[in-house]
Parts: structure tokens; C-alpha cells; sequence
């Protein structure tokens, strides 16, 4: 197949049209979504773990400026949104970021982000899953209500844990002085049933969750955003209340320093804190089912940005005043804090919005991944099943069904908790090619391609010549003044036993070890240079560097893990998508 065909691209004018036949049809979906309804689809979505989990590590890797890290994060967000807000506006379709790449980019490259968002929704769901069963198993121990413990573990930990455990108790030391999660992995092996030589252990209330959220997203949109209203509602309240109480127990001088580590400390956190924004690609995957998708889904996207960036910026002043960062490494900080200062009766409360919460983020994304599954079906990439609309119900049942089960079994046996950076990656890679996506609408490419009544919201221009310069000027100051014994150490390691800089040795090591950073400052320049030289843009320029920058910090291991994922994905287009494509054929 040629280079044309590969990236042959689905004009504005051609979804549009598709979309508009589509409505007559019975097989339509259900317009029910207005732009409160969509707000609080974005505020489920984005305060989930961030909020109650990974924010006690990232506050003690970067102190009480990790506030500043959630600013800098709403920042990027805040520019990516933007350009979100201006694609769903002008092409209000399913797909998200996939349609909006197919009508910018062309067809290899939204494959590329629609299996880059399969693998996002998918395993993040998956640790949200055993991250709300852990608070569910937990809250109800807290009422009296035990669980069996092989019954809220999955099989990896019990196996892990009890190898721990053995080696610590051959070593002399006491069961009751290992960690609490250790020994509960340890009670879970010793004390599950064994059928035919195998342990019975598995993860029963994460598998019994996503099956319910599946279910109630099956039976129809408007269960959904009443359920989704409910459960923001609540967490949302009981989260004032934990910021208007926790507020009484500031100790400003826990603030002090207030960046003991640096940027590198601060950035530490990033893949905890990114984890939770895609929260704003799940919002556009509704757009079939707004009512007025042009004015309430650029609303709704910011909407939910600012509230959620104003609540985790709170939350984490609020508990760093509260404990010494130090003390925040926790799995559940928030918890923790309020135990350490004797306020145990607000432990419960905390724990029931936890479990809100969390299920509140399974929600959005179990409705999210099918639609993107079903747009990426309606143009020929995956088989017609993905596309069909139930009769009564008016969703994707099919990919809904599929959705379910890609996260309901593995929740059951699996240990994904340690792959949120996998699913920042995702995130950040969705979110640069949409502000991409912008500058090449914006260019002459494609202008000719928008009919000029149906462009709808657009990125506020800004000439990227006058204003890069003083940006770059702005970070290169902070950066050395935050990281000068950083930079001073970097130079004296880089030195040989002679005294010389950067030997050959030196170099491959920092290619090895550091090439995302080594991208993104080559990217970087070669941006700039053209951001000045052409005036794209300031907007999704600077969405474009925000977000690569933090797709940068999150290391050798997950590129690869994402480059292979994206190789498979690869593999699947090349001997299916390609030749199914309804472009080519």
C-alpha cells in the first residue's frame, strides 16, 4: 500500500456528513447530555486516585510544591483542552482523539492513537479496579464486614507476598512486624482453597465492579449521567468537607521548604498526577450523545478543568500543612493524615468517597473506550460488530460487552497498579497529537476543508514568534535557579579521570539511560524554530512542549513498554485495518 493511502485523511466535510445521515437513522444513539451532565463526566473522570492515593507519594518525592506540579499539570491540560474544545466543537463525533487525528493527520496515524487509547482506557481501569477494591474491602473492615482475604487479592501479590513473607520468617523476624500488606498476601495463600493443585484467589470485588459499571453503561446514557451526577455530587461535597476541616490543622511551618527536592522531586509525581487528566478525552467520546455537542462540550472541558485543577491544588496544600511531606508516602494519604491527628471520625468519611470516587472514574472510562471502538469500526479498522447500536437501548452494546471483559478478567488476576506511568504515556501521547491536530487546522492545509458555518469554538491565536523567546528565557532562569547543585553535579560526573567533558563512555551511558529527554530537546529546538520562523500558533505550540516534556519524564522503561504496544497494534492494522479500510475500498 502506498504513502497516500497510509495516510490518506477522512475530511471535515465527509464525517460530518456520515454523522448527519447517522441521526436519521433508528440506530442512532440517545441525545441525552447537556453541559452540566458533561462537566460532571470530566470531574468523575479526573478525581479518582490522583486524589486519593498517588498524591502522597508525589507530596513526598516533591514536598508541598507539588501543588506547583498539579499548577504546572493544569497548565498543559489547560492547553490541550483548548484544542480538544476546538476539535470537538468542529467535528462533534465518538472517536475523540482518533477521529480528530484521522481529519488531520490521516489513517496510519489515527490507528496509532485509537490503539494507543485502547490500551489507556484498558489497563487504567484495570488498576482503578483493584485500587477500588482495596478502599472497598478496607471500608467495609471498617464497619465489621470482613472479606476473605483470598478473596480481595489478586494471584500475583499472594504468590509475591508470601515468598516475602517465608524469607522474612526464615530470618527470624516476627509475622506481626512485616507490612500490613504483606501479611495479608500471606494469609491469602496459606488460607485459599485448592482445587486440582491450584490456589483459588482472586480479586472478587474489582471484577464485581466493573461488571456492574458495565452493566449500567449497556443499559443506556441516561442511567449513566444520572449515576455519574449522583457520585460527583457526593465526592465532590465530602472533598470540601475534608479541605474546610483539614484547613483548622495547618502547621504553616510544614511548609517550609517548600521544594526540598527540586523540580526533579516535584516531576517525580507526574505519572501518579497525569494519570487521572484523561478524563478530558473521555469527555469528547460523548459528543453523539450531547445535546448541543458545538457550545456544551468546549464549555464542559474547561468547566472541568478548573474545577478539578482548584480541588487537587487545595487537597495538597491542605495535607502537606497538615503532615511533614515526609510522612505522606502512603497509600492513602488522605486517610492517614486525619488518623495521625486523632480525627478518626472523619476515616470513614473518607474512605466512602474514595470508593465513590474510584467507581466514578470506572464509569466514564467504561463509557469512553467502546465509542472509540465504534468509530474506529464505522470506518472499516475493526469488524462491524464494534459499531452496532443496541435497538432499545441506543449504545454500543457489542464493544460495551468487550469492554467489560478486557477489564472484569484481568482485575481478577492481575497486579497493574504499578502501570500508571504506562497510562500516562498513553494520555500524553492522545493529548500532544491533538494540539498537533490544531496547528495543522490552523494551517493552510486545511482551511479550505471547513465549511464557515461549522467551525464553532477556536484556540485564541497568539504569534508563537514574540512570545516563545520570553518563555524559554522564563524556564531556563527558573530551571537554574531551582537545580544549580544539580547542574554543578551533572558536569563534575560528566568528567573523566583526565578532567574531560562528555567522554565517549559518558555519552552512550546518557543515551541509553536518558534518550526520552534527549527527543523531547531536539523536538524541542526543532519546534521553536519553527513556532518563530512560521508564527504558529502559542497555544498548541506550547501544548505540544508542555506535553511532550512530561512524556519525557517518565522514563526509558515505559517508552518501550509503549513502543511495543505500539508495534502490536501495528501488526493488527497491517493485516487487518489496512485492508478494510472503507477509504481504501
Amino acid at each position: 500500500m502506498s504513502n497516500q493511502h497510509l495516510f490518506r485523511k477522512k475530511s471535515i466535510s465527509h464525517i460530518l456528513k456520515d454523522a448527519h445521515s447517522r441521526e436519521g437513522e433508528h440506530s442512532g444513539l440517545k441525545k441525552s447530555l447537556n453541559v452540566v451532565d458533561l462537566t460532571a463526566l470530566g470531574i468523575a473522570a479526573v478525581i479518582g486516585a490522583g486524589i486519593f492515593s498517588t498524591i502522597g507519594n508525589a507530596a513526598a518525592s516533591g514536598g508541598p510544591a507539588v501543588s506547583l506540579l498539579f499548577l504546572f499539570t493544569a497548565m498543559a491540560c489547560a492547553f490541550s483542552a483548548l484544542c480538544y474544545a476546538q476539535f470537538a466543537s468542529l467535528i462533534p463525533i465518538s472517536g475523540s482523539a482518533y477521529t480528530y487525528a484521522y481529519a488531520s493527520f490521516g489513517e496510519l496515524i489515527a490507528w496509532i492513537i485509537g490503539w494507543d487509547l485502547i490500551m489507556e482506557y484498558a489497563i487504567g481501569n484495570i488498576a482503578v479496579a483493584i485500587s477500588w477494591s482495596d478502599y472497598f474491602t478496607g471500608f467495609l473492615g471498617g464497619v465489621g464486614l470482613h472479606v476473605p482475604t483470598y478473596l480481595g487479592i489478586d494471584y500475583l501479590s499472594a504468590a509475591r507476598g508470601y515468598h516475602q513473607a517465608t524469607l522474612e520468617l526464615m530470618r527470624g523476624i516476627p509475622i506481626a512486624n512485616l507490612p500490613d500488606t504483606v501479611r495479608e498476601a500471606y494469609s491469602a495463600w496459606l488460607s485459599a482453597p485448592v482445587i486440582g493443585g491450584i490456589r483459588i484467589i482472586a480479586d472478587i470485588p474489582a471484577f464485581s465492579i466493573v461488571v456492574f459499571i458495565s452493566v449500567l453503561v449497556y443499559v443506556g446514557i441516561y442511567e449513566t449521567k444520572v449515576a455519574s451526577n449522583i457520585m460527583v455530587l457526593l465526592k465532590v461535597g465530602i472533598l470540601f468537607l475534608i479541605i474546610a476541616v483539614g484547613s483548622f490543622y495547618i502547621d504553616p511551618e510544614n511548609w517550609h521548604p517548600f521544594a526540598p527536592n527540586g523540580v526533579a522531586g516535584v516531576l517525580k509525581g507526574v505519572s501518579g498526577v497525569f494519570f487521572a487528566y484523561i478524563g478530558f478525552d473521555a469527555i469528547s467520546t460523548t459528543a453523539e450523545e450531547c445535546r448541543n455537542p458545538r457550545r456544551d462540550l468546549p464549555r464542559a472541558i474547561i468547566y472541568a478543568l478548573i474545577i478539578t485543577t482548584v480541588l487537587y491544588i487545595m487537597i495538597s496544600l491542605v495535607l502537606t500543612g497538615m503532615l511533614h511531606y515526609s510522612e505522606l508516602g502512603v497509600g492513602d494519604p488522605l486517610a492517614f493524615a486525619f488518623q495521625k491527628l486523632h480525627l478518626t471520625k472523619l476515616s470513614g468519611v473518607i474512605a466512602i468517597s474514595a470508593v465513590i470516587a474510584m467507581a466514578s472514574v470506572l464509569l466514564v472510562f467504561q463509557v469512553g473506550q467502546p465509542r472509540i471502538w465504534m468509530s474506529m469500526s464505522r470506518d472499516g479498522l475493526l469488524p462491524r460488530s464494534f459499531s452496532k447500536i443496541h435497538p432499545r437501548f441506543k449504545t454500543p452494546y457489542f464493544a460495551t460487552i468487550i469492554a467489560g471483559i478486557l477489564v472484569a478478567i484481568p482485575s481478577l488476576f492481575m497486579n497493574l497498579t504499578e502501570v500508571t506511568d504506562l497510562t500516562s504515556i498513553g494520555t500524553l501521547f492522545a493529548f500532544i497529537l491533538v494540539s498537533g491536530g490544531v496547528l495543522v487546522l490552523q494551517s493552510g492545509w486545511k482551511k479550505n476543508d471547513i465549511p464557515a458555518n461549522e467551525k464553532g469554538f477556536q484556540v485564541p491565536y497568539f504569534n508563537s514568534r514574540y512570545f516563545l523567546p520570553v518563555i524559554w528565557a522564563g524556564v531556563f532562569i527558573v530551571l537554574f535557579y531551582w537545580n544549580r547543585p544539580e547542574i554543578s553535579m551533572f558536569f563534575n560526573t560528566a568528567r573523566d579521570a583526565s578532567g574531560n567533558i562528555f567522554p565517549a563512555s559518558f555519552a552512550w551511558h546518557l543515551l541509553l539511560t536518558e534518550f526520552p529527554i534527549l527527543i523531547f530537546i531536539i523536538s524541542a529546538m526543532v519546534l521553536t524554530w519553527f513556532g518563530i520562523r512560521s508564527q504558529l500558533s502559542l497555544i498548541p505550540v506550547l501544548g505540544l512542549l508542555t506535553n511532550f516534556y512530561l512524556m519525557a519524564q517518565l522514563g526509558v522503561t515505559n517508552w518501550l513498554r509503549f513502543l511495543v504496544w505500539l508495534a502490536i497494534g501495528l501488526i493488527i492494522y497491517f493485516s487487518y485495518g489496512r485492508r478494510h479500510s472503507k477509504l481504501v475500498n
